[in-house]
C-alpha cells in the first residue's frame, strides 16, 4: 500500500521508470534492500498510469524512453501531482539539465550511479519535501505563500511557473537583500558547480512581466547592477 506523506528515513514507495532491463532490475534489487517498496516500469505512460494509480513517495525517472521523452513526461506528471520527482538519466550538461529542472524537477542525477548512491538522493529530496513551508510573506502588496504555492499581487493571483514560484520566494524571503545569480542558481537551481547566468535573466524577465514592471521601470524586481537583484516593496 502506498504510504503517502511518509516521514521514515530508509523507507519509501518508489516509482522508477526506466526502460532499460538490467538497470531496473539492479536498482530494484538494491532500492529493496536499502529498505523501499519498489514499483516499476520501462514505458512513459505505464509510468504516468502507475504514478496516478499508485501515488508514489518518488519517481525515478529516465529521460530516455521508448513511448515518449522523460521530459515530456515529467510536464505531464507536474500538471496532475506534486510528487517528488529524480530525474536519472546518461545525459548531462546544462541544455540537458537545466529545462528539466524548470520543468520541475527535484533532483538531477547522472548515470553511472549506485543504489547507494540513489539512495542518499532520495532520502534528501523526502527531508526537503517533508519540512514544514513557512509562513505566508508580504512585501508592499505581494503575498507569497509556501503553503499553498500561491503568489498574489494586490489580491489578484499571479500565474507562475513552478520555478518562477521558486525564484519569487527565495527573493521574498530576503526581501531588501541583494541576491546573485550565482546565489539563484545555487539555492533554486541547486546547480552548485555552475550553470547558466542566461537561465536567471530569463525567469526574472517573466517574473518581471508577471509583476506588471519591466526592467527599466522596476517595482519589485530591481537590478544592482554588477552585483545581481533584490526585491522590495514599492516606495
Amino acid at each position: 500500500m502506498p504510504r503517502q506523506g511518509l516521514r521514515f528515513a530508509h523507507m519509501a514507495d518508489i516509482l522508477l521508470i526506466e526502460d532499460d532491463v538490467t538497470i531496473r532490475t539492479a536498482l530494484s534489487r538494491g532500492l529493496r534492500e536499502l529498505g523501499h517498496a519498489v514499483s516499476s516500469s520501462p514505458t512513459a505512460l505505464d509510468g504516468l498510469r502507475l504514478a496516478v494509480q499508485d501515488r508514489p513517495d518518488l519517481i525515478v525517472l529516465d529521460l530516455g524512453l521508448p513511448d515518449l521523452d522523460g521530459g515530456e513526461l515529467l510536464r505531464m506528471l507536474r500538471a496532475v501531482s506534486k510528487v517528488p520527482v529524480i530525474v536519472a538519466t546518461a545525459r548531462d550538461g546544462d541544455a540537458e539539465m537545466v529545462p528539466v529542472l524548470d520543468a520541475g524537477a527535484d533532483d538531477y542525477v547522472v548515470k553511472p550511479y549506485s543504489a547507494a548512491q540513489l539512495d542518499a538522493r532520495i532520502r534528501a529530496v523526502l527531508r526537503r519535501a517533508g519540512e514544514s513551508a513557512p509562513e505566508p510573506l508580504q512585501v508592499g502588496a505581494l503575498r507569497v505563500d509556501p503553503r499553498a504555492r500561491l503568489a498574489e499581487l494586490d489580491g489578484m493571483e499571479l500565474e507562475l511557473t513552478p520555478r518562477e514560484f521558486d525564484v519569487l520566494h527565495y527573493l521574498a524571503a530576503r526581501s531588501g537583500e541583494v541576491i546573485t545569480k550565482r546565489e539563484l542558481l545555487t539555492e533554486v537551481w541547486q546547480l552548485p558547480y555552475g550553470g547558466a547566468d542566461k537561465t536567471v535573466d530569463v525567469h526574472l524577465s517573466w517574473l518581471r512581466r508577471k509583476l506588471g514592471e519591466t526592467a527599466s521601470e522596476p517595482r519589485y524586481l530591481h537590478t544592482v547592477r554588477g552585483v545581481g537583484v533584490k526585491l522590495v516593496g514599492p516606495s
